[in-house]
């Protein structure tokens, strides 16, 4: 049974994926690319990974989406429909993925998993704790630095958008 969910939720994945970025329409590119978050927090259910799978639907697709439509709707561009890639570029792209995919299938299947002894379990309070400690091994430089990146990049995608408006309202001569 649980294969069948596994391969149901893959199909999904894979699916609304390429949905996501062949859609001409912004909104409906969001959307589909939340039903792919929402299924890869099914699959960290399925692995009993709950923890993950609440990160993953809370974060991902419930923020980013999120912040993603917050910011459609703010530049007014709802309806938008996006140009389509010329073939040249497709096959660039279709280039580029193959070979990031060889290159992480090589990656995965060249290292050595060992297994973790059973008996030492990590807590929620130990995960939040690597993630926000400024000590050795602790992660929040990289925290800060990916949520100010995030920043610039939604207000960067805001300044882009809006570019001819700013420009056409700075050369108004009312």
């Amino acid at each position: 049974m649980e294969r069948i969910i596994f391969y149901c939720l893959a199909a999904v994945i894979i699916v609304f994926a390429i949905a996501s970025v062949t859609s001409r329409k912004m909104l409906r590119s969001v959307i589909y690319l939340s039903f792919v978050l929402i299924s890869i927090a099914g699959i960290f259910f399925l692995i009993d990974y709950n923890f993950l799978a609440a990160i993953q639907l809370t974060v991902y697709a419930g923020g980013i989406v999120v912040l993603i439509i917050f910011s459609v709707l703010l530049v007014h561009h709802i309806e938008m429909e996006l140009e389509m890639a010329k073939t040249s570029q497709k096959i660039l792209t279709a280039i580029g993925c193959l070979t990031g995919l060889s290159v992480f299938l090589t990656a995965i299947y060249s290292f050595e998993f060992n297994e973790i002894n059973n008996s030492l379990t990590t807590t929620t309070e130990d995960i939040g704790t690597g993630l926000l400690s400024y000590k050795a091994g602790g992660f929040i430089l990289p925290f800060e630095v990916i949520s100010v990146l995030l920043l610039a990049a939604m207000i960067g995608a805001i300044v882009i958008a809006k570019g001819k408006k700013l420009t056409e309202k700075n050369n108004d001569p009312q």
